[in-house]
C-alpha cells in the first residue's frame, strides 16, 4: 500500500512538472511504436470493447473532462478539465452543467459546439437514427434522463436521482465526444475527433496509424508526431520485437514476458500492477441443464483459482471479488473477507468432492460425462485461462473442448448468448458505477449470462446514489456476498500485469485501477 501510494504521489508530482511551465524540458518529434494484442472490428469507438480496440483511438478524441493523465489511480478526486472548462452540481445532485471551451475545431475544420454533445448521447443511448451496430456500454447511462443546451456552449446532463459517481462516466477513455456531422459508419471507417492525434491508416490484422494533429487546441501537443499501434497475437513474437527494437511500449505483458525482456534489454522499464480485468465463468442460464443453479453451482465448486494464478499468472495475481482488490482498487473486498465468500474456500478438494456428489444427483459420472464446449475469445488473454478451466471442470465428471471464436465476432456472439460455457473477461472499476449494474442489472447491455435479481438491482441502486465512502463500501460487500451466493458469473481471477518501455519514452503512466484511461498520450514525448 506504502509503495502504491509513493507510485501515486510522484506521478502527481510529474503532473505539476508537465504543467507547471517546464515544457521546453520537452522534445518534440518521433514516431511513438506500441504493441497491440488484437485487431479492432472497426474504429467505431462506440463498438469497442477492449483496450487494443480503445487505445488507438483515445488520442484522436477529447472528452468532456478527463481522469489525470499522470495520476495512475482513477479516482473522482483525479478528474481534469478537457473540453469543458468547468462543471458543478444543483443543490440536490441530479443536474450536472459543463461550461464549454470556445473555438475548438474537429479535424476537417467544423466547429466544435454543444449539439455535439447531444449527439453524442444519442449514440450512447442508442437513440441516434443511425446506430452502431454493437453498443455494450449503453446500458452506463440509464439513470441519465436527458441532456439540455444552453447556447452553443454550456450542456446539463438531467439524472432520474443523485448518482455522486456520475463524473467517472465521463471521464474515461469511452467518454469521448463525437461529432454529428459523423454517422457511425463513416466513424468505423476513418475517425474524426477534436483530440491531439488524428488518423492516418487502419489495415486490418496489421496496424493503426495516428498522427500530430498541428491545429489541436492545446499549445504545443502533442510532443510525438505520430503513433503507430502494431498487432502482434503471439507472445513470443511481441517479446522479439519489443527486444529487436520494433516497438517502444508494450503493455498487457505477462511476468514471463517482462522477464525475457529485461533478461535481454537491461535498460528496459517495466512496471508491474495489479490486475484490473478479473477472468471469470460465464453460463448460458437460459440453456438446459445449466438452466439448473444445482449444476451451476457445482461448476463454480470446481475452481482453483490459485492454480490459475499460478498456471496463466506465473505466481503474480490476486483473488478477488467483482470489484478489484486493494490497494489497486479502491472499493474491492479484503482478501481474508474474499475467503468467506460461498464458493471461495481455499480448501479445494473439499469443494469437488461436493461438486462430484451435486453432479452424481444429477446423473453424471465417470462414465456417464457432462460434454461441453468452452467457448472463448482467441488470444491468449482468454484462451490460456480457458484450458486451464477445461482440465478443472474434468475433476467433476464435465468433459470439455475449446471453442475459440475470431476476437472480432467474440463479443457480438457472446452478447446473442450463442454459446453455453465460456471463460471471458471484464473490468471491474475504477468505480462501482457502472460496473456492478453494467454486468449484473436485469436487463443491462453486458448481462453476458442473464443474471436477475430484483433485490441486487436495489442494492446497486442503493449504492449508487451514497455519498458517504464507508456505507457505500459496506453495501458494495453485501452486494459481492449476494453475488458469490447465487453463482453469477463467479470471478476466478485476477493477473497482474506489466507494461515495459525504452528509457527514452517520457510522460507515460500506467494506469492501476482501469485499462480505458491511459491512452491519450498528447504529453508523451521521446527522449532521443
Amino acid at each position: 500500500m506504502i509503495r502504491a501510494i509513493r507510485r501515486v504521489a510522484a506521478a502527481t508530482a510529474l503532473a505539476l512538472v508537465l504543467t507547471g511551465g517546464t515544457a521546453a524540458a520537452q522534445k518534440a518529434g518521433g514516431i511513438l511504436r506500441v504493441y497491440s494484442a488484437e485487431s479492432p472490428p472497426g474504429l467505431n469507438i462506440y463498438e469497442q470493447a477492449t483496450p487494443w480496440g480503445l487505445g488507438p483511438l483515445m488520442g484522436i478524441y477529447n472528452n468532456l473532462i478527463l481522469f489525470d493523465q499522470h495520476v495512475e489511480q482513477n479516482s473522482l478526486d483525479a478528474i481534469r478539465r478537457d473540453l469543458a472548462t468547468r462543471w458543478s452540481w444543483n443543490e440536490d445532485g441530479t443536474e450536472l452543467t459543463f461550461t464549454l471551451r470556445q473555438g475548438i475545431r474537429w479535424h476537417d475544420g467544423m466547429p466544435f459546439t454543444a449539439k455535439d454533445v447531444l449527439c453524442t448521447v444519442d449514440l450512447m443511448l442508442d437513440k441516434a437514427k443511425e446506430k452502431p451496430r454493437f453498443n455494450s456500454r449503453k446500458s452506463f447511462y440509464k439513470n441519465l434522463a436527458s441532456v439540455s443546451v444552453n447556447g452553443d456552449y454550456e450542456v446539463t446532463f438531467h439524472l432520474s436521482r443523485p448518482q455522486p459517481a456520475f463524473p467517472m462516466l465521463l471521464a474515461w477513455g469511452f467518454g469521448a465526444i463525437t461529432p454529428c456531422h459523423q454517422t457511425p459508419d463513416q466513424m468505423r471507417q476513418h475517425p474524426i475527433g477534436t483530440g491531439p492525434f488524428k488518423f492516418v491508416e487502419f489495415k486490418p490484422n496489421e496496424y493503426i496509424k495516428v498522427a500530430r494533429n498541428p491545429d489541436y487546441w492545446k499549445p504545443d501537443r502533442p510532443y510525438l508526431d505520430g503513433i503507430e499501434f502494431t498487432v502482434i497475437r503471439d507472445p513470443a513474437t511481441t517479446v522479439l520485437a519489443f527486444i529487436s527494437g520494433k516497438l517502444d511500449l508494450a503493455a498487457g505483458m505477462s511476468p514471463s514476458m517482462m522477464k525475457d525482456i529485461t533478461s535481454q534489454v537491461p535498460d528496459a522499464i517495466c512496471e508491474r500492477t495489479p490486475g484490473n480485468v478479473n477472468r471469470h465463468l460465464i453460463i448460458n442460464r437460459d440453456k438446459p441443464p445449466f438452466n439448473n443453479h444445482e449444476l451451476r453451482r457445482a461448476m463454480a465448486l470446481s475452481l482453483d483459482r490459485q492454480a490459475f494464478i499460478d498456471i496463466v499468472g506465473q505466481r503474480e495475481g490476486e483473488i478477488g471479488g467483482v470489484l478489484q482488490p486493494p490497494p489497486g482498487g479502491l472499493w474491492g473486498m479484503p482478501t481474508e473477507q474474499v475467503k468467506e465468500l460461498p464458493g471461495y474456500d481455499p480448501d479445494v478438494a473439499k469443494n469437488r468432492a461436493q461438486a462430484r456428489e451435486i453432479m452424481e444427483k444429477l446423473g453424471y459420472g465417470s462414465n456417464n460425462p457432462l460434454k461441453i464446449k468452452v467457448s472463448a475469445s482467441d488470444i491468449r488473454f482468454y484462451r490460456d485461462p480457458a484450458i486451464v478451466l477445461i482440465d478443472q471442470l474434468r475433476q467433476i465428471y464435465i468433459e470439455a473442448e475449446l471453442e475459440a471464436i475470431d476476437t472480432t465476432g467474440y463479443y457480438p456472439k457472446i452478447m446473442r448468448q450463442e454459446y453455453t460455457v465460456g471463460l471471458n473477461l471484464q473490468t471491474s472499476g475504477p468505480d462501482p458505477d457502472p460496473t456492478l449494474d453494467l454486468f449484473y442489472g436485469c436487463g443491462s447491455s453486458l448481462n453476458w449470462d442473464g443474471y436477475c435479481n430484483h433485490d441486487v438491482d436495489k442494492l446497486i441502486e442503493q449504492q449508487s446514489t451514497e455519498g458517504d465512502p464507508a456505507r457505500r463500501k459496506q453495501i458494495l460487500w453485501q452486494i459481492e456476498r449476494k453475488l458469490a451466493e447465487e453463482d453469477a458469473r463467479p470471478i476466478i481471477f485476477y493477473a497482474d500485469g506489466g507494461t515495459c518501455m525504452r528509457p527514452y519514452v517520457k510522460g507515460q503512466v500506467v494506469m492501476v485501477n482501469s485499462i480505458f484511461s491511459g491512452a491519450r498520450r498528447e504529453d508523451v514525448w521521446l527522449d532521443k
